[in-house]
């Protein structure tokens, strides 16, 4: 499948995705020590919904549309608040017409000591990403394919921090390349989190990605899934999906809060459902 962040910005995917992304950052933001978030396939950085790549597919009107003014729950509401607190920021008080992507997202929320290494291969869109940043002295936009920064950039220099993997899947082989991937940085920087976003259309290409995961020998791996319908009968995105590996303490519980609430809103027909499973513990290394 062909997921470009620009026609399907703001959409249900991303409101989980973000929603997950702003929770690690809020976490790495509890010590005052600096630290470093590393965003392999950033693109543009910032989406004009009314593009005519998001006009084309209007799915972040039951994506963000939906959330932005949302009464939620109250404990859900306070966890969702910097991810939305990050939407708000890049648009008109009152109106939603700009969808920040995950670089920007992290970019927002963090502080004067915080690193920001923002990587796109197109080089057009690494282009319009660096404009993005343009004096921005924490922020470094590289013009990379960002399955080679899994091992060029790391470990950062700052020792604590976050690496986001989100490709387009716009070719074949992506799980398999998350899988390696994971692998290389891994073994560079094992104490590093690290967030793997994924599609669910395929969900036998999904389920041999999990079990490919699990059999990894990789410890603390934990795998986040939402589905906004049951599998449809033509290859359709019925799903995302969110690995963390070594992921905060706290995160498992505060997805019991948000997932819900998310599921509630999110969801388009019977089978929607989401789940937090660990695919390996602490002793998946021995």
């Amino acid at each position: 499948m062909n997921y470009r962040h620009a026609y399907h910005a703001g959409n249900f995917a991303d409101v989980v995705k973000h929603a997950v992304l702003a929770r690690l950052v809020e976490y790495l933001k509890r010590k005052d020590k600096a630290f470093r978030v590393i965003d392999t396939h950033a693109g543009i950085g910032l989406y004009d919904l009314g593009s005519a790549e998001a006009e084309k597919t209007g799915e972040w009107h039951d994506g963000i549309g939906r959330l932005i003014e949302a009464q939620l729950p109250v404990d859900a509401a306070a966890l969702l608040a910097p991810y939305l607190d990050a939407v708000r920021a890049v648009n008109a008080e009152g109106r939603i017409e700009r969808y920040p992507g995950s670089p920007v997202i992290a970019r927002h929320l963090m502080r004067k000591q915080d690193r920001l290494s923002a990587i796109e291969l197109h080089p057009e869109d690494a282009r319009t990403l660096a404009q993005q940043f343009e004096g921005d002295f924490q922020t470094r936009v590289t013009e990379l394919d960002g399955w080679l920064a899994l091992g060029a950039h790391l470990p950062p220099k700052e020792k604590r921090g976050l690496v986001l993997v989100d490709p387009p899947f716009e070719i074949g082989g992506e799980f398999d390349r998350l899988v390696d991937g994971l692998k290389k940085a891994h073994r560079r920087w094992p104490g590093g989190i690290f967030a793997l976003w994924y599609p669910v259309k395929d969900r036998k290409a999904v389920a041999a990605f999990r079990t490919a995961l699990a059999d990894a020998a990789i410890p603390k791996i934990m795998d986040i899934e939402f589905y906004i319908r049951q599998p449809s009968a033509e290859p359709r995105l019925d799903g995302t999906g969110m690995v963390v590996v070594n992921p905060p303490y706290q995160l498992e519980a505060e997805l019991k809060t948000m997932l819900p609430a998310l599921g509630k809103l999110l969801a388009e027909g019977p089978g929607a459902r989401w789940s937090v499973e660990w695919l390996a513990g602490e002793a998946a290394a021995a």
